[in-house]
């Protein structure tokens, strides 16, 4: 069983093999309850949205675990899934911006992904 940053890692990675971008994990042990990590990321489109829930979906599934609960996915714009210490939020770009999740969890330190490692990106 995956603890709660290595399931982070997981739906990070499968984001970015779906091609989503600005792929951010923030912590939030110790500034909520509500989660411990937070999974954020954009796609260009409806369509890329459900490939990277589905990709997620996918990668959890071979690690034995499942979404508690997937809202939005019949919607355009943002969809979340939650997964117990981890909710994931893949957004188009306009409404990550209109919401800036971020930014309402300032506080929250970044994880740096293994993908961003590899690049220098991050």
């Amino acid at each position: 069983m995956l603890n709660s940053l290595e399931t982070a890692l997981l739906c990070a990675e499968a984001a970015d093999g779906k091609k989503a971008y600005n792929i951010e994990v923030l912590d939030l042990r110790g500034l909520t309850f509500i989660a411990d990590y937070f999974v954020i990321c954009s796609c260009d489109n409806t369509t890329q949205i459900g490939a990277v829930i589905d990709g997620i979906e996918e990668s959890l599934a071979q690690a034995g675990i499942r979404a508690l609960h997937i809202e939005g996915k019949n919607e355009t714009n943002w969809v979340l899934m939650d997964i117990g210490d981890v909710v994931v939020h893949v957004f188009d770009e306009q409404t990550r911006a209109y919401y800036s999740i971020e930014r309402l969890w300032g506080d929250a330190p970044r994880v740096l992904l293994p993908m961003q490692a590899r690049t220098g990106k991050g």
